[in-house]
Parts: C-alpha cells; structure tokens; sequence
C-alpha cells in the first residue's frame, strides 16, 4: 500500500481525532489530557515517546538511535476565547478554544507519524516535537531547554493561514514572521477629585496620550520602510467615577521585522513614554520582554518543501507568499539551535475563514489531508537526499 492510499485509510480517523481536541482544548501550559492522548497514539503507530518535555510537550523518534536526524514540529495549545461557530464538536470548555488551528497541527502530526510508522526501514531518525504553549511565546525554549532540538540537523514546522484556500500552501524564503514584545507601561500621576482636575496629575489622560502618542511617533520618528506596530490589549486604572486616576497599566505588544531595529526599540519606546508622562506631570515605568525573534526559513529547505508540495498538489496550488507576517511564532527559538522551514497552509473554505484567535475561527479540515501530504513527503525526501549524499 503506498502512502497516499494508506493517507486515505488513516484521514477519517484523524479528522475524527481532530474533532474530539477541538471539542476539549486546554490553555497553554496546561495541555496534560492533549499530551497524553498524542503519546498514546504515537506509541500505537510504534514511536519511541518521551513526556513532559518542556513541561507539557510530547518528543517522539523513529528510525536509527543514531546519525542524522529531521525534525517536525506541531503546537497544541488553545486560546482563552469563548467559541461561537456553533459546530457539533464545538469547545465543552467555557471560554477555550482552539481559534488558531492547533488541533490540527496536532493532527498532522499524528498523520505523519501513522504514515512513517508504516513506511519502510527509515535511512535516518525522524524526531516529531509536539509543543505547549506556543500562544504564550514560551513552549518552544520550554523544549529547547530540555533538549528537544539536540541532534537535529533540519526542522519542519507549519501553521494555518485563513487567507489561504484549503488545498493550497504558502512558501516564502528568509523571513516570514516579526519579531516580538510584550510591553507593560505603568504610569504614574497624582489623585484628586474629579471636579478638579488642575490639583490632580490624571494618569487617565496620561495614558491616552502615550496611546495615541506613541503611533503618531512612529510615523515620524521611524523609517516607514521598517514597519513597527505596537497595539494595546489591555487598560487597567481607575476606582470610581468621580475620583481622578493615580495609576494606570497598560500591556500591549511590539511587532517589527528588522531585528537590528527591534533591538532598538524598548530604549526608544522608554525614552518617548517617559517625555510624554512627565510633560504632563507624572512618570512612567516600561518593561519590555522579547517574546521572539523572527522565523527566518532557510532557503535550501524551503526549496525542498516546495519541490514536495508541487509533486503532490501540483504547481497551482502551490502559491508564494510575497510578504512576510507581523505574527509572532516561537517556532524561531528552536530555529536559535537548527536550519528550518515554515509551511504556510490553507484553511479557507468556500465561504472563507475569520481570522485567527477569532470566536468564530473554521478551518476546513480539507487542510488535515494536505498537510500531512506535503509534510510526510519533505521528511522523507530530505532523508533520501541525506542518505544520497
């Protein structure tokens, strides 16, 4: 039986795996019953598992304990979204869902390990990494830190796009997500009545205006061929109606594509909330962490992930992705220790796809099968051309 036809066999009980996580998510970190059902069914299709690595990660290999090893990485965690697709294997679980596609990561994951585990003697070892955590930008140095990347001498990894259709995938050299912050903004002002805002210093205000502040300097203290964003998510100040604010949090996050400008930009952003604050009175403290650095894909694999998805899709639906994304994946940190590719794959149906981390988030699970295809064909060709060296 070829792979394809064993694909065939296998992808009604893969859909049906993918329907049944998608059905019980579980939040970054806390990915204990996905974890265990993934070791379950890679012992099953007869992978060496090892658990709890990075905490709730799942590392599997087959083939030789030793020499030259390739690498596929999939992420399993959900989103603290509340989900309103109104699918039958909607989210049991209040507010969690799976509103960015990892229940089929996981999934494809899965299917190529079912699809290698029946495949002849493997020329080299094939190590499959499933990560937690991935929404929190810290599963990835998580595994990387227990050893999960040692070894490797190439690594696979792949994402749902709704801006894609089902049954195609994206391509792109070098660069292909932003780098990433986290920013947290305390400001700082003075208390008072709210009939008389002359005897207080509003950190209300103060915070609107690095908010507004903050874009507009962007615009023109920045080059504009270097794009940054910086949005705000979440506001915290306040205790009654009348009562002038003292304090206000504001966390927000940092995208940016150039990494020597990103390692600029918590120096610059300091220096501009701090003008603002004090120009009204009060202060501010910023603290930045880096979340991640950009996904750089490396060409010589990137190559060879095309050359398998435009064997097994054809050419048209093949597609390159010409610009890259101001998203963040984690995926980057384990590129820090081996040469990797991202796969951008399709999800859009006939009637589209809402955005990632939507309530309303449907991939088409035609998506399932082409990735697994592609996927299962680049591992397999990479170890021919190792063994062909």
């Amino acid at each position: 039986m070829s792979l394809l036809d064993r694909l065939a066999q296998e992808l009604p009980e893969l859909i049906e795996l993918r329907r049944h996580l998608h059905a019980h998510p579980e939040l970054s970190g806390e990915e204990h019953q996905t974890a265990a059902l993934v070791a379950g069914e890679l012992r099953a299709a007869g992978w060496r598992v090892q658990e709890a690595v990075g905490r709730t990660g799942v590392v599997a290999e087959l083939g030789p304990e030793q020499g030259p090893t390739v690498g596929l990485r999939v992420d399993m965690d959900a989103l603290p979204v509340e989900e309103l697709t109104g699918l039958p294997y909607a989210s049991t679980r209040q507010g969690v869902m799976h509103a960015c596609g990892h229940d089929l990561h996981t999934c494809i994951g899965l299917g190529v390990a079912r699809l290698l585990g029946v495949a002849a003697e493997l020329p080299c070892r094939v190590r499959l990494l499933f990560q937690p955590a991935e929404e929190l930008a810290k599963g990835a140095v998580w595994m990387r830190d227990a050893g999960a990347t040692d070894g490797l001498h190439a690594l696979f990894g792949v994402h749902v796009v709704p801006n894609l259709s089902a049954g195609t995938v994206g391509i792109r050299r070098g660069c292909l997500t932003a780098a990433a912050g986290e920013l947290e903004i305390q400001v700082q002002g003075e208390g008072g009545h709210g009939a008389r805002p002359h005897q207080a210093v509003d950190a209300i205000w103060l915070a609107a205006r690095v908010i507004t502040e903050l874009q507009q300097s962007i615009a023109r203290r920045l080059d504009a061929l270097q794009p940054v964003v910086i949005s705000f998510g979440k506001v915290e100040g306040g205790r009654a109606f009348n009562v002038i604010a003292d304090r206000v949090r504001l966390l927000g996050t940092v995208r940016c594509l150039d990494v020597q400008l990103h390692a600029t930009l918590p120096g610059w952003i300091d220096e501009t909330v701090q003008a603002i604050c004090s120009s009204g009175g009060g202060s501010a403290q910023v603290h930045y962490r880096c979340i991640a650095p950009p996904v750089d894909n490396n060409v010589a694999l990137t190559d060879l992930m095309e050359r398998c998805a435009v064997e097994r899709l054809g050419s048209d639906c093949v597609v390159q992705v010409e610009q890259p994304s101001l998203g963040a994946e984690d995926f980057a940190e384990l590129l820090r220790d081996v040469p990797g590719t991202m796969l951008r794959l399709g999800v859009a149906g006939d009637e589209g796809c809402a955005p990632l981390h939507h309530c309303r988030f449907q991939p088409d699970e035609q998506a399932l099968e082409v990735g697994v295809k592609v996927l299962a064909a680049t591992v397999l060709a990479w170890m021919d051309d190792r063994k062909a060296q």
